[in-house]
């Protein structure tokens, strides 16, 4: 692959990530536990579209061949999309939510912090707008780990429900593929290895004051969305995702 080829390649997972968790976050308007939280969710939601816009118009400015950053989200099937696995898991309940999101939070946050030195100037402008909503996110979902964990008994074994389940979906946040080294070697990309100490510490952290077990280690871990080898619950996100631009293509309002 061309370094062009790659730095688009880069860009479409982050913005796959973020276009996918924010639909998941947008689930819940209207749904949320008590109405200030329902308006938390619903802009954390836009602020995860609104960062997946900045890599998918950068990525569109990159491939070249007229397709924007809405023909990049509406208009590629499941098998295209490289977002993590972690990201597309449903909303099970609002603390299986809340882990979800404190597990991609804490990884956004670091992942930001580096991107920022990144020798591509579009990204570390992206990284710089954006870890200022980042910071927030993370506080946001690292005080409801406190308080579900710290709460009721049935608020502490919901929350260690999520966290055991959604922990086979951690390592492949980490993984450094041959794309990731290329361009590290090139100061664009982020050293997944190097946050991912930083990302195990604030976790633990995190979970021993919300008196949550941490899960075995001898975890099985699964993979597969940076390939584009996904779980059944993608496909269907997709679908009520893009059913209004497909259905009335080239639609103005």
């Amino acid at each position: 692959m061309s370094n062009s080829e790659l730095l688009f390649e880069y860009l479409l997972r982050n913005g796959d990530d973020r276009v996918v968790l924010g639909q998941r976050m947008a689930e819940w308007c209207g749904k949320g536990p008590i109405i200030e939280e329902d308006l938390a969710l619903a802009n954390i939601s836009l602020d995860l579209i609104g960062q997946s816009v900045l890599f998918l118009k950068y990525a569109s400015e990159v491939e070249g061949k007229g397709r924007d950053e809405d023909a990049l989200a509406y208009f590629r099937d499941e098998r295209k999309y490289k977002n993590l696995l972690l990201v597309e898991q449903p909303n099970t309940d609002f603390a299986f939510t809340i882990a979800r999101q404190f597990f991609y939070d804490c990884y956004e946050y670091y992942f930001y912090t580096e991107l920022a030195n990144s020798s591509d100037e579009t990204l570390s402008a992206i990284a710089t707008k954006s870890i200022k909503e980042t910071i927030y996110h993370l506080r946001h979902s690292s005080e409801w780990m406190l308080r579900l964990g710290d709460g009721t008994d049935l608020s502490n074994a919901k929350l260690q429900d999520a966290v055991d389940y959604l922990w086979c979906y951690t390592a492949e946040i980490f993984e450094m593929t041959e794309l990731d080294n290329a361009l590290l070697a090139d100061g664009i990309a982020v050293d997944l290895n190097k946050i991912k100490p930083l990302w195990d510490a604030k976790v633990s952290e995190i979970l021993e004051k919300a008196k949550i077990k941490m899960p075995d280690e001898n975890t099985y871990m699964i993979k597969g969305g940076r390939k584009g080898v996904h779980t059944e619950y993608l496909g269907h996100l997709l679908s009520e995702m893009q059913i209004l631009t497909r259905s009335y293509p080239g639609a103005k309002w």
